[in-house]
């Protein structure tokens, strides 16, 4: 963790802003047209993707890092298809598995898991947020709740701004 790293004082801290966040990217999307959410960046991905990516994170951050289920569980394939975790296979694997999902249910998913994590996260004492993720990593499970909430929304909220200007 850096100096630089904020950390919520308490519970209603974290939810306003992931709430935040949640709201920005959510009326950015919104303001998207058909075209605009399927045309692609510098990088490939379009704000659709970016979209689909942010919900499977949400999935990944409740079934790995909040219920400590195997990670090629959790993304859906086999151990023998992704013998050890790595982000980038990861990505991989989920940007293969959406890119020809539909719009409107790429949204539907996305606001459908904010709400699953939101409520999860409301029912997890803040206490045990600041615990070590596992026994074998001292990094409160905070850090993996802030990024792939508030961090990644930002993230991919202004990747998805620079990629339709």
């Amino acid at each position: 963790m850096t100096d630089e790293q904020w950390m919520p004082g308490n519970k209603q801290e974290l939810m306003s802003a992931i709430e935040r966040e949640w709201k920005l990217l959510i009326a950015l999307a919104d303001s998207l047209t058909d075209g605009q959410m399927s045309a692609p960046d510098e990088g490939g991905w379009t704000p659709k993707d970016n979209l689909a990516h942010l919900t499977e994170w949400m999935n990944i951050l409740m079934g790995y890092h909040m219920d400590n289920r195997p990670y090629y569980d959790v993304v859906g394939v086999s151990q023998a298809e992704l013998p050890e975790w790595s982000v980038e296979a990861v990505n991989s694997i989920l940007f293969e598995r959406n890119r020809s999902r539909a719009r409107a249910e790429v949204m539907d998913h996305l606001k459908r898991v904010y709400g699953l994590l939101t409520k999860k996260l409301n029912a997890t004492p803040f206490e045990d947020l600041l615990k070590p993720r596992r026994p074998d990593n001292p990094d409160p499970l905070m850090l993996w709740v802030l990024g792939d909430t508030t961090e990644h929304f930002q993230e991919h909220r202004e990747t998805i701004e620079k990629g339709i200007k």
